[in-house]
């Protein structure tokens, strides 16, 4: 059973980096896309980031492309999401979540597999 576990969440200024991990174990994570979820107190969970089980292809949102990046590191079974020029918007939980054999796009029929989360705030 694939566990994840998020970390790198922190307290940053506005401007600053951030560099997230969501760790896996239990499976191969180079067999699951992985998605980067964040939920605002109050706001409803926005999909930022996916990367593909497939070719390794990656998709953002409007509002972190190009202040965001999506990788992983297949030796350490682990997916990062590197984040520059953060802002006061950006704070919020971050999640990941894996799709077995996934490909970056919507499926009703699959098993999600989420990790519990890491904070992130940007402030001054």
């Amino acid at each position: 059973q694939l566990q994840l576990v998020e970390s790198g969440g922190g307290l940053v200024q506005p401007g600053g980096s951030l560099r997230l991990s969501c760790a896996a174990s239990g499976a191969i994570l180079d067999n699951y896309a992985v998605n980067w979820f964040r939920q605002a107190p109050g706001k409803e969970r926005e999909g930022l980031s996916c990367i593909s089980s497939s070719d390794g292809s990656s998709t953002y949102v409007d509002s972190v492309k190009g202040r965001f990046t999506i990788s992983r590191d297949s030796a350490k079974n682990t997916v990062y999401l590197q984040m520059n020029s953060l802002k006061a918007e950006d704070t919020a939980v971050y999640y990941c979540q894996a799709v077995y054999l996934g490909m970056c796009r919507p499926d009703p029929h699959a098993t999600l597999y989420w990790g519990r989360g890491t904070q992130v705030t940007v402030s001054s």
